[in-house]
């Protein structure tokens, strides 16, 4: 498969500083997003931290695949979920513990939400409400579940989704990056067809376009880089109250080796592709 990636991140409209933090990694296909929170600079602190140390552990894990893992392997999981799982855990670690050195950085916290693709497969791990949404058919399906206040009313049935989104409580969140010593982190996976997108995003997005405008501005774009362009500029036109993040992944089929690919393939054993 081809993996095509647009991002962008953007202050908004009423904040005087970005604590969203992302990185994209096109050799692993990896893709991640914190959304960080706390007093003064403790929340760019925080997400930068969750980004860094999950980033790196994938990375040295890339490079050693006998790299050790922190507790909580899932069986009936890819080792490549479990290695995000292994990730996310280190940088709640890591957050947690920054936090307690000094009293700029007390109580800061993040959340995240990382995927990878491997084969047709996408691994996804999450913790708080930064969200991973799968785009396909021109349908959206929110893929993570919000670990906030209001949207574990709405599943106990005890609110509405639409009263949720209106909560003065909305910005309340149950679980995140550096609250405790340890996490809980959701993890699933989804097997990928051609043509599906993806989209990672902070509240920052969820919070200032609905749903059925989101659809209607990836339905309308030709690239992952405008998809995520227009979003940020659709948040920020309806009042862009927070920071707001995207990425944006599309998924299409390789195209057919040439004669020198299929014959490399043949005689060198790899998927290495000739120039025509």
């Amino acid at each position: 498969m081809e993996i095509a990636v647009g991002a962008r991140s953007d202050v908004g409209m009423v904040r005087g500083n970005n604590e969203d933090s992302f990185a994209v990694d096109p050799g692993l296909n990896l893709f991640i997003l914190c959304d960080g929170m706390g007093g003064q600079a403790a929340g760019e602190v925080a997400s930068k931290l969750g980004v860094d140390v999950l980033l790196e552990h994938c990375r040295q894990a890339a490079k050693n695949p006998h790299l050790g893992m922190m507790e909580g392997y899932q069986q009936e999981l890819s080792r490549a979920t479990n290695r995000l799982a292994s990730g996310i855990r280190l940088a709640n670690q890591a957050i947690h513990e920054a936090a307690g050195k000094q009293s700029s950085t007390a109580g800061m916290g993040s959340t995240v939400v990382a995927a990878q693709i491997t084969g047709h497969v996408l691994s996804i791990g999450h913790v708080g409400d930064s969200r991973l949404y799968l785009f396909r058919n021109r349908e959206l399906r929110q893929l993570t579940r919000d670990h906030s206040l209001v949207m574990e009313q709405v599943r106990k049935g005890l609110i509405s989704r639409e009263e949720a989104e209106q909560s003065a409580m909305a910005n309340v969140i149950m679980r995140a990056l550096g609250a405790e010593a340890t996490v809980q982190v959701d993890l699933d996976e989804v097997w990928l067809a051609e043509g599906d997108w993806i989209l990672l995003c902070s509240d920052g997005l969820t919070r200032m376009v609905s749903d059925t405008l989101i659809v209607q501005v990836l339905a309308e774009v030709s690239s992952p880089q405008q998809a995520a362009d227009r979003l940020v500029e659709v948040a920020n036109e309806n009042g862009g109250e927070d920071n707001v993040t995207v990425i944006v992944v599309s998924v299409r089929a390789s195209p057919p080796l040439s004669m020198w690919g299929k014959l490399a393939r043949l005689f060198l054993g790899g998927d290495r592709v000739w120039p025509n």
